[in-house]
């Protein structure tokens, strides 16, 4: 179970993406970060998403000022889900909504015009703006439709005494060849290493690499693992970029600094 508990510990070192709540018109919820056992949690079954989503919910029942009153419900119209909402809690007897979100981003300045257009998923198939649009326009409001009121009633909540706020957290990654970004609305806290393309990495043939499954992403880079040589880290990484799929890598100087990258396909 030891990697569980460093997929624990990763995801509570992991900053949340914005501190100025202005900015991005949603609040911050702030949770007591906790060390606890995570032994007894499963995870061989669940993504990345569904692992965050127990890792909130550990801390928040380690926090005594918190009742988690529902979690992960759907709300149905007609037998059909039409969403989500992640967690009603109270917090000092204050009820909220919380919305659960970690992700991986990556800096591309040819991507939008402003900062925050600039952040996409590995892969190019997401981006903030458009997390931040799903979460304004549907998961948010979600708590304000017809539907969800019977879930409010049975609770004996009422939904205009409901807070609404958000845990979203986020590793950032900016391009190798320019890693000095000043950055005015993110945590720059939140930048935990860089991406390079493939025919750049011929730079680091004197380093060694790792490539972890997905939900070890979470990990902070461990100190014993089986670190493959350039070449064999190439053979491994070939199938992966001729799917057009980019993977997020561990990596090994000589001098024994490690670093988290994406190596890209695009």
């Amino acid at each position: 179970m030891e990697d569980i508990t460093l997929q624990y510990l990763g995801f509570l070192n992991t900053p949340n993406l914005w501190l100025n709540t202005s900015d991005f018109k949603m609040q911050q919820f702030e949770i007591t970060k906790s060390i606890s056992a995570v032994s007894n949690l499963e995870n061989h079954k669940l993504r990345l998403g569904n692992l965050v989503e127990r890792f909130v919910s550990l801390q928040l029942k380690q926090d005594d000022r918190v009742s988690i009153l529902v979690e992960n419900i759907q709300i149905q119209k007609d037998k059909i889900t039409i969403g989500e909402i992640d967690c009603l809690l109270k917090q000092n007897e204050q009820p909220i909504h919380l919305e659960i979100v970690y992700k991986f981003y990556l800096y591309d300045a040819t991507v939008g015009t402003t900062e925050i257009d600039h952040w996409i998923g590995p892969n190019r198939k997401d981006s903030l703006v458009q997390k931040l649009a799903k979460l304004e326009e549907k998961q948010l409001p979600l708590l304000y439709h017809n539907c969800t009121k019977p879930v409010l009633e049975k609770l004996d909540v009422q939904v205009e005494e409901i807070q609404q706020q958000v845990c979203f957290k986020a590793q950032l990654f900016v391009p190798f060849n320019n890693q000095n970004i000043p950055f005015k609305r993110i945590n720059a806290s939140c930048v935990t290493g860089f991406y390079i393309t493939q025919k750049e990495l011929t730079q680091f043939a004197d380093c060694q690499f790792f490539i972890p499954e997905k939900i070890d992403w979470l990990i902070d880079i461990p100190t014993h693992h089986l670190w493959q040589s350039y070449h064999t880290f190439l053979e491994a990484l070939k199938p992966l970029i001729n799917q057009e799929k980019a993977p997020l890598c561990w990596l090994k100087k000589p001098n024994g600094e490690t670093i988290k990258c994406f190596v890209v396909w695009w």
